[in-house]
Parts: structure tokens; sequence; C-alpha cells
């Protein structure tokens, strides 16, 4: 898939500067290869993306500097959030997915690189593979302001990625945690079961199937789910998107258009300065 997506953004910029494609299609073609890259470095992140790790390593930071992340911040951060699910406090994308307006979440996945920092979650050389990602996109952007192509760079990368960004933050973080309360590891993500959606966004309404089982790369949710069903029914695991009800529903669209929450300090905190 990452290869794919690297073709796509080969004929997109192809298109572009010698093909004379339509500029709808250039710039579809470009959110459909970052949505791609969106779950090859989230599987990336999890060893699962590639069997040999040096391939899994180039294939999570070539996913990042498509998307206008970092490979080690999104691979820290990302492992953070499974060990503190829900946490207000320590749960990084707990912020991303209730930190504001829903069509702002694109935006607060760079409270990341703060989380990052802030924690010093880096490992060995990290810090220079950070440095590394950042300085590869300035030099880019550079080069667009000499030589004339900035309006390409931000028109045709940096909006299809936020773009897509919107999507991974409503499909991976708020849609499958909402309403961000549950701690119990059976019950803090929630599965809506469906054939398109698997395809669509790439099996990420299986999303508690992957914090089960993180190990479990994405194509491979969907047959998961269907053989440990009887374990879930069991286990009284959320299996619906659950919007329908009316409280659901006035709650998602109070989060599209402002999305403010007030937290308290968790109990366990506050055992421990006692």
């Amino acid at each position: 898939m990452f290869v794919a997506a690297i073709i796509l953004v080969v004929c997109s910029t192809s298109g572009y500067w010698l093909w004379d494609l339509p500029n709808a299609c250039c710039f579809s073609i470009n959110v459909l290869a970052l949505h791609m890259v969106g779950t090859v470095i989230h599987d990336a992140s999890h060893h699962v993306a590639h069997k040999n790790r040096y391939v899994n390593a180039l294939m999570g930071h070539g996913s990042a500097l498509m998307l206008g992340f970092t490979f080690p911040v999104f691979t820290r951060v990302h492992m953070q959030h499974h060990a503190n699910v829900n946490d207000p406090e320590n749960d990084p994308d707990h912020f991303v997915s209730t930190g504001g307006p829903l069509w702002l979440i694109a935006v607060r996945f760079f409270y990341h690189e703060i989380f990052f920092f802030k924690r010093r979650l880096w490992r060995k050389y990290e810090l220079w593979e950070w440095f590394f990602s950042r300085l590869f996109i300035a030099i880019i952007i550079y080069l667009a302001c000499q030589y004339g192509f900035l309006d390409y760079i931000l028109n045709y990368w940096f909006v299809p990625a936020l773009v897509v960004g919107m999507a991974l933050g409503l499909f991976f973080d708020y849609l499958p945690h909402r309403p961000f309360k549950e701690r119990d590891r059976w019950k803090n993500a929630r599965i809506y079961p469906s054939p398109i959606l698997n395809l669509l966004i790439m099996g990420q309404n299986y999303h508690l199937i992957h914090h089960l089982w993180p190990n479990i790369p994405w194509y491979k949710y969907q047959s998961a789910y269907r053989a440990v069903k009887p374990l879930l029914d069991e286990k009284g695991c959320d299996q619906s998107l659950g919007l329908l009800a009316q409280k659901s529903f006035w709650n998602f669209v109070y989060d599209i258009f402002l999305g403010i929450r007030f937290h308290h300090k968790s109990s366990d905190r506050k055992t421990e300065s006692t």
C-alpha cells in the first residue's frame, strides 16, 4: 500500500506539471495517497507494516514525511495512547479528540510534538530523526518559495494533508473512543462492523480489535472480529457507532461545532497527592 501511495503521488505530480490533468483530479489523488499512508504509518508504529524491521521503519518514515508528521513522535506518542486510553492527563489522543471542535481536529495533531517533548519520550537517536524530518520539510518549503511552486505545496500537499488529518482524527481517535470515559480494556474503544467501511477507512471501524491485539495488521481486523465476536459479546463490548441515541447525536453535533470540555483531575492522581 505504501508503494501504491508513492505511485499515486508521482502520477498526480506528473499530471499537474506535465500532463495537464484537472486540478480536482490531482487534489483527489493526493488525498487518496495520504489517506493510504495514514494506515501505513499506524501499522509501522506497531512493527506490522512489514516483517523486515528496516523496511518497516522506511515505510514509517516515508509515510510520516508525506503526512507532515515525524515517525518517532508518532510512534512514541501512539504508544502512550495505548497505555493510557481515555485518561485525560496521560492519553495524548484524548486532547486531540476533546480539545475543541471536530473541524479543528487535524490541527490538534501538532499537540503530539508538544507531548513528545514535554514527556521526553525519545530514545537513542530519535531526536536526530525528528530533526532531519523537520529539516526535510523546511527545505522543501524554502525551495518552493525560491522556485515558485509554493502554491502547489500549499494546495496539493498541505490542504490534502489537512483533509486526511480530519479523517484520521475522526475515524482513528474520535469515533472509536467516544464518550472518552471508559478505561476498561474491553470497553475503551468500540466496533461498528461494516465490510464497506472496512475498505473505506481501512479497518478502523474495528478499532477495539486493534487495541486488544495491536500486533494484528489492519487488513486482518475484520476476520479477527468475526473469530472473537462471542468473546466480545460476553465482555459487553460496544459494537455499534452509538450515534443514533438522541443524547449521543446531540453531543456529536456539539462536538462538531464547539467541543469544549472541562476535565477534573483523576481520582488516582488525587490519591497520590494525599
